[in-house]
């Protein structure tokens, strides 16, 4: 087995790594090179990335054009850290994001630069949601992943996670997300009356938390129908609508926002992972006007606004979101991986495997997390690096680069049949 005959190159990092990595443990090798869509280890074998560093790298590993103007800002000496100072590299940023994303979609946000991770994001979004309204709870939803910071944990649904902190965590009620009682149940009716009987033990929230396509929780997606509830429930009850785009923005389901084929206007939206481009720590909350009431300092950190991810992140605007073309390749793109998961799932002797997800975020459920596991392993054997998610792992999560030739993705696309057919 790989896990086997790597052992020795491993040990370094067995020997000081903490207990807590998970991804070496499921792909144990050491690995030195990534471009596009593969990846290469210390003894040369390649690997097709079908997990584009759990939605980091949208677009690829280590795209030419963007590491050309990293290198280029570097070497004119340009300001690498500058705390939340107003530099070069961040006007250029604002002003290509308002241009070439909010414009267009007509949209009006005041951009909050925090911590680089997306859990920094979604803490700053729950604190100023409970600035703004004078509430403390917070609405989130069955299976959503929103990190593992304290704050974030609290609106985050899995046990194993939330296990971990300690303390239990308060100030959020869970509601069913849509299709969590099934496809003819509209969960945001349970919501609605919640929230309307005072009787219910629900106080009325701060904020909604959710995630169009819950991607941890099991690529699970919302319905069009059903974000327009959630989002007419917060409107008539002055409840904040937070959309965490972290994993699922940036083009991953087809548009920049994952929200817009649902045409919802949120309050807060935030981004991380592949917001820099090129896999650099970048997160930021976008948030309406009137909602920016932060008094200086107010929620301060010593990395917000990473300058050289703002300047790959300003290459990715320019190179790819000044016109449809990226969107429509992964609506094409999108369509051939469901098409092929569909024919993989159904030719399953054993049982249907069903196909999950919006654009190019989707999922193959195995029903239980024993069989994804296999699956993956197989996969991984064979050439394919790709991931599980779900409350038990049992979805396997296809995340590759929006970028990735077709040839590549049939090759991806041929390991996973063999691995599928080679479970046992």
């Amino acid at each position: 087995m790989l896990q086997e005959r790597h052992s020795n190159l491993l040990a370094t990092f067995e020997r000081l790594e903490s207990n807590v990595r998970t991804y070496s443990r499921s792909f144990p090798v050491v690995f030195r090179k990534g471009e596009g869509a593969i990846l290469e280890d210390e003894g040369g074998r390649q690997y097709i990335d079908f997990l584009s560093g759990a939605g980091v790298l949208n677009y690829g590993h280590n795209d030419r054009n963007f590491l050309n103007h990293a290198m280029q800002y570097l070497n004119a000496n340009g300001i690498i850290h500058g705390l939340d100072m107003a530099t070069s590299a961040k006007r250029e940023f604002l002003e290509r994001f308002e241009e070439i994303i909010l414009r267009p979609r007509g949209l009006t946000y005041k951009f909050q630069f925090t911590g680089p991770t997306g859990a920094n994001a979604v803490e700053a979004a729950l604190k100023l949601a409970r600035k703004a309204t004078g509430r403390h709870s917070i609405i989130s939803f069955t299976n959503g992943f929103h990190g593992v910071s304290l704050g974030a944990l609290s609106v985050t649904g899995n046990r194993y996670y939330r296990d971990a902190a300690g303390i239990p965590s308060g100030g959020v009620a869970f509601m069913p997300y849509d299709g969590y009682w099934g496809p003819d149940q509209d969960t945001s009716e349970f919501m609605e009356k919640a929230l309307a009987d005072a009787s219910s033990g629900f106080d009325l929230p701060a904020a909604v938390i959710l995630e169009t396509v819950q991607g941890e929780g099991g690529i699970n997606h919302a319905s069009k129908s059903w974000l327009q509830s959630v989002e007419r429930l917060c409107r008539e009850k002055g409840i904040l609508l937070i959309v965490d785009d972290i994993q699922a923005g940036c083009g991953r389901t087809g548009d920049f926002f994952s929200f817009e084929f649902a045409d919802l206007l949120p309050d807060i939206v935030l981004l991380s992972k592949s917001l820099s481009g090129c896999g650099l720590p970048l997160s930021l909350l976008l948030l309406k006007p009137e909602f920016d009431i932060w008094r200086p300092g107010e929620h301060i950190g010593t990395f917000r606004g990473n300058n050289l991810a703002l300047v790959t992140a300003t290459a990715a605007l320019r190179k790819y979101w000044t016109n449809g073309e990226l969107s429509a390749r992964v609506t094409k793109t999108g369509h051939i991986m469901s098409q092929r998961l569909r024919e993989i799932g159904e030719s399953n002797q054993d049982q249907s495997l069903l196909v999950r997800g919006r654009g190019m975020m989707l999922g193959l459920d195995c029903g239980t997390g024993e069989l994804a596991g296999k699956i993956v392993r197989n996969a991984f054997e064979e050439g394919l690096v790709v991931e599980r998610c779900g409350a038990d792992d049992q979805v396997i999560k296809l995340l590759p680069p929006l970028t990735i030739d077709e040839q590549t993705l049939q090759r991806g696309l041929d390991i996973l049949e063999k691995s599928v057919n080679a479970k046992a």
